[in-house]
């Protein structure tokens, strides 16, 4: 599994648990992730070589094994349980530039948005607008990262 895809994890990992309000372990996540992305070379060869994940900045034991489990696997148990305690699409709302976990987590528990179509809906009936801190210019930034979404 590529290092990116790793970091991709962690960092999904990082948002999930930041919805539910576990701020220390979100830093932990986004700063494995970080040291992941700027590796240079892959966490395969690392573990191939025999060498400790825990010797790198930012990764502590529970997140080597999970590290290890990920790499060995392709599939991380905790992320998906973690996954199980949201609606399905939420994590495809958090990666529209624009929404991070906090606004994303709003939109579901204030909405019911749990997908970019809803997500479009409510955009264009004023709904999110009407949402504290979310302005008219904001509803359509992220109206806008939406459906260059779905052109791409």
């Amino acid at each position: 599994m590529r290092n990116t895809r790793i970091a991709e994890v962690f960092e999904d990992v990082a948002g999930l648990l930041e919805m539910k309000g576990e701020v220390f372990t979100v830093r932990a996540y986004r700063r494995a992730a970080q040291t992941i992305k700027g590796l240079p070379v892959q966490i395969e060869q690392i573990l191939a070589d025999g060498r400790d994940l825990r010797e790198l900045p930012g990764i502590g034991e529970a997140i080597s094994k999970k590290i290890g489990e990920l790499a060995a696997t392709g599939r991380l148990g905790y992320y998906e349980r973690l996954k199980g305690e949201f609606p399905d699409g939420v994590l495809d709302l958090m990666r529209v530039p624009g929404l991070g976990p906090r606004l994303t987590m709003r939109l579901w528990k204030e909405l019911g948005v749990t997908t970019t179509e809803e997500l479009e809906a409510a955009i264009e009936d004023g709904r999110v607008e009407k949402l504290p801190r979310v302005s008219r210019k904001t509803a359509a930034d992220i109206l806008e990262n939406v459906r260059s979404r779905t052109r791409t």
